[in-house]
């Protein structure tokens, strides 16, 4: 088991999000809906995150099931496709 914080494109910052709407390790990420996770870290700090922490949450999620590590904004255009305007 490793911290969040040795997941690709995740740093303190993104790592304190993610614990701060419940996820604590890596494993926890398998199987869950970056927009949802995203949606859910909105609703907690009582302010719209910038579109980057979707992109970063798709990268880690995608990561967790098995894919290459990629840097965040290679996830940009298919977060547009598939989300629209966040």
């Amino acid at each position: 088991c490793f911290a969040l914080e040795q997941l690709p494109n995740i740093g303190p910052s993104l790592a304190g999000n993610l614990r701060l709407i419940g996820v604590r390790h890596p494993v926890e990420l398998r199987g869950r809906d970056p927009f949802a996770l995203y949606q859910s870290l909105c609703v907690k700090t009582g302010r719209r995150q910038d579109p980057c922490v979707l992109d970063t949450f798709m990268a880690a999620t995608d990561f967790m099931r098995g894919a290459e590590p990629a840097p965040w904004w290679h996830y940009t255009a298919q977060r547009k496709a598939v989300y629209g305007p966040v």
